[in-house]
């Protein structure tokens, strides 16, 4: 009987440094494998790791796998695992050190691991992906099956970081925190922070049993519950490791406890939480989606803005149009789903000569049947006879012949009831053999070629012959746990959200000009790939309520504020203060004008120009800078307090954007904003109704009553 190995045995088997991080791959002399990250500033203070726990046979270090994997064919993890987590299966463990390599692929250099596995006819390969200026990578891994039987796998992770906390020398008590995003329908990207003892993941008094904390969403509405992106702080040692996963559909992350030592891993969501299983025939591989690592000194903000710089790295700006980052109209909040095309011109006419680009007509062009909402499509997408009796080519024109270029709203995935196209079952998504069905809509299934033909007519060719040169894509609401596929329902949902993605691709390789606003009930679908599929994205569903510069300032953490379009509802009926709180709420993204601006006084109108005409001087920063938040994190967004303020330093330091906001209680507030060494100047405001002092370090303003709002253009020398 062999003896178990020495519960110290961990070494270093490689490591490479990397913009700012050291990226560590660690060997058990079990032969298990695991990855570390750390900044380089920090390499030094790692703590060695102790031998044992107490004298007992139990280590109080334990090494994540690098590939978290879980194979049908092999025994369920025991030690109380079973319906919490497959983390602690022996498939993972069970994979040793192959070889490692760098090359360069795609353009992009990366390094790759691979592992083969002990027990079966299986190798993987975990491949980092280095982005150049960036403090961060990108990883995915790779399971190739290469026997001559099928193997089912049940769960595999993107990436896998382990050793958190490695500068504590016991269970790191009191100062490991969680950092997570929420997210519901019109309050998305809410920062929740817990301690790992507030999530009860401490380690038990023997160090044996797997602790988890799995999070993540089922579905097709990726950001619905939380956005998937976490990050750990170690308070003590002042570092923060973060990922974020792109990928539109079933997804999880996991927060893991044995004995001392934490990991964060994520991928699709697994077997349990997703119903998601894929058989492996022999010679077949399956790649997971991609995933971005970081980690840091400067904070959370800075760590986000890593994750971000990633997300840019990975779909650069395409469209020539969306070079300067132009302002768009959108007739919704005007029409609320029943434009016509005398509204639509007027609205045209009277942004003449402003410097809106896009004028974007929403729901309610198409026949519909009445007894369902406005946002129901009817997926035959016939022109409204009433509505535009003249279709839509002069009219476009028209639109043009003012400066701007028209767009139109599309919900292409669904059909409802009504119409010739919901009875189109053979070619629509079923769970058990029956049509799927979510309250009045059916979903088109995109692994199919006539679905993808048919919506290649309906839409790529309506939008080439009408002349359109913006499409607005809305999504509202979820396949769930998924649809029949002979793998399960998880891996067909899994299939036809990559038939939907690929989609996208078709529409920008056949319209290389169009632009494309990504939207699913708002913000449902805010994760890096289809943010980075399309050029920008509906922040959110809130129209017109005060708590849009809450939600539009949590999203810089989350996605390129370039891409973050947010609304600005202007009203014949409202006062100049009002103005301002909306418009400021534009700068912190994409500024989107709706509302009834075609009824505007001459005042109002000034009062909305002069936000539009600082836009277009600012946009640089709000493509190219880094945010910082102050203010106290919001804890009611029905029932704001305090102020809040986002300061952006351009790319290059020469330039700020400051975009503040006071809520609720107290009567006045004087918001303080800590500046970088100037001398700093004002070279643009909108908003002059407030005092403003700029001091040694900081950004002052005087007695601010609540639901103010303003920008702040600030340059040093």
């Amino acid at each position: 009987m062999s003896r178990p190995p020495p519960l110290n045995a961990f070494s270093e088997r490689s490591s490479f440094t990397y913009n700012g991080f050291q990226m560590r791959y660690i060997e058990h002399a079990s032969g298990t494998v695991g990855f570390e990250m750390v900044p380089v500033s920090k390499v030094s203070d790692i703590i060695t790791r102790p031998s044992c726990f107490k004298g007992l046979q139990s280590a109080p270090w334990s090494l994540q796998p690098l590939i978290g994997l879980h194979l049908a064919e092999d025994p369920c993890p025991s030690l109380f695992s079973q319906g919490r987590t497959l983390q602690g299966s022996p498939t993972g463990k069970d994979l040793v050190w192959d070889s490692q390599f760098e090359r360069k692929h795609r353009g992009r250099y990366e390094i790759v691991t691979r592992l083969r596995s002990t027990k079966h006819a299986l190798e993987t390969e975990h491949i980092i992906g280095l982005l150049e200026n960036v403090c961060a990578v990108t990883c995915r891994t790779l399971v190739r099956n290469t026997g001559s039987r099928p193997l089912t796998l049940q769960m595999l992770t993107s990436f896998a970081l382990g050793g958190l906390t490695p500068f504590a020398g016991d269970d790191a008590p009191g100062r490991m925190k969680i950092h997570r995003f929420r997210s519901s329908w019109s309050q998305e990207g809410r920062l929740v922070t817990e301690t790992l003892e507030q999530l009860h993941l401490e380690p038990s008094w023997m160090r044996i049993d797997l602790q988890a904390e799995r999070f993540g969403q089922v579905g097709s509405l990726p950001v619905r519950g939380f956005f998937p992106t976490a990050v750990i702080e170690d308070q003590a040692a002042g570092v923060f490791w973060g990922a974020q996963l792109a990928w539109l559909g079933s997804w999880q992350m996991e927060i893991l406890r044995r004995g001392d030592a934490v990991a964060l891993v994520g991928g699709l969501a697994d077997l349990e939480l997703g119903h998601w299983q894929k058989i492996l025939g022999p010679g077949e591989t399956f790649e997971s989606p991609t995933a971005f690592l970081t980690c840091g000194t400067q904070g959370l903000d800075s760590l986000c803005e890593n994750l971000i710089q990633a997300q840019r790295i990975e779909a650069p700006v395409s469209v020539p149009l969306e070079q300067d980052l132009p302002l768009v109209f959108n007739e919704f909040c005007f029409s609320w789903g029943k434009p016509t095309e005398p509204s639509v011109l007027d609205i045209s006419n009277r942004l003449k000569d402003s410097p809106v680009r896009y004028v974007v007509i929403d729901a309610g062009w198409s026949i519909k049947n009445p007894d369902y909402g406005v946002q129901d499509s009817d997926g035959d997408w016939e022109i409204h006879p009433e509505r535009f009796p003249q279709g839509f080519s002069g009219l476009n024109a028209a639109i043009r012949a003012n400066g701007q270029i028209p767009g139109i709203w599309f919900e292409f995935e669904v059909v409802s009831e009504g119409a010739k196209a919901y009875l189109e079952t053979g070619h629509l998504l079923k769970r058990h053999g029956r049509v799927l069905n979510v309250g009045a809509r059916r979903f088109w299934d995109f692994r199919d070629p006539w679905v993808v033909d048919y919506l290649s007519d309906k839409v790529i060719d309506f939008l080439r012959r009408e002349g359109f040169g913006y499409l607005k894509v809305d999504y509202n609401d979820s396949i769930g746990i998924g649809c029949d596929s002979p793998d399960g329902l998880g891996e067909g949902l899994r299939q036809h959200l990559e038939g939907v993605y690929c989609f996208f691709q078709k529409i920008r390789r056949e319209l290389p000009d169009l632009v494309i606003e990504n939207c699913a009930s708002g913000g449902h679908r805010l994760e890096p790939l289809m943010v980075g599929v399309t050029s920008m994205s509906s922040f959110s569903d809130a129209h017109e309520c005060p708590e849009i510069p809450w939600i539009g300032a949590n999203l810089q953490r989350l996605i390129p504020p370039e891409k973050s379009q947010i609304w600005s509802v202007l009203r014949a009926n409202q006062t100049p203060e009002q103005f301002h709180y909306t418009l400021s709420s534009g700068f912190l993204g994409r500024l989107c004008l709706s509302g009834e601006v075609a009824t505007l006084t001459s005042a109002q109108w000034d009062v909305a120009m002069q936000a539009l005409r600082l836009y277009r001087k600012v946009w640089p920063i709000i493509q190219n800078g880094n945010s910082r938040r102050f203010g106290k994190e919001v804890q009611q967004s029905q029932h704001l307090q305090g102020y809040q303020a986002i300061r952006r330093i351009s790319a290059g330091g020469g330039e700020a954007l400051v975009i503040w906001h006071t809520f609720g209680a107290p009567a006045l507030l004087s918001p303080v904003i800590p500046l970088p060494p100037g001398p700093w100047e004002i070279a643009g405001q909108f908003n002059k109704n407030v005092n403003v002092r700029l001091e040694s370090s900081s950004l002052r303003l005087d007695a601010v009553p609540p639901f103010r709002g303003g920008v702040l253009h600030l340059t040093r020398n």
